[in-house]
């Protein structure tokens, strides 16, 4: 996928900036907490994902290319965790991302 080509509006990629390390940290959170036995705050900061893809999903309406449809619920699940974990952070830490934003619309 063409990441760059779908995250080009300014807003988005403010959005993006704050809530997907909230992803990775309410996701590296809830394993933490279930492996230490602790299900109510391992399920409580798995809000914090929850609430990232929606504010991403809000950002993304504002993209002149709309993200292309989930193929079905595991596409949906492998996507979002590699955007979440793995291209994201590539699109930042290679200067796409200040790129994008300087650029932005």
């Amino acid at each position: 996928m063409d990441y760059p080509r779908f995250h080009k509006n300014r807003t988005n990629l403010l959005l993006h900036i704050v809530v997907v390390p909230l992803f990775v940290l309410g996701v590296v959170y809830a394993v933490v907490a279930a492996i230490q036995g602790r299900w109510f705050a391992a399920l409580l900061s798995l809000l914090l994902p929850l609430v990232s893809i929606a504010i991403q999903g809000v950002g993304h309406k504002k993209e002149p290319n709309p993200p292309l449809p989930f193929e079905g619920p595991g596409e949906f699940f492998t996507r979002i965790f590699t955007e979440q974990f793995y291209r994201f952070p590539k699109f930042v830490l290679s200067g796409e991302w200040l790129r994008a934003l300087r650029a932005s619309r």
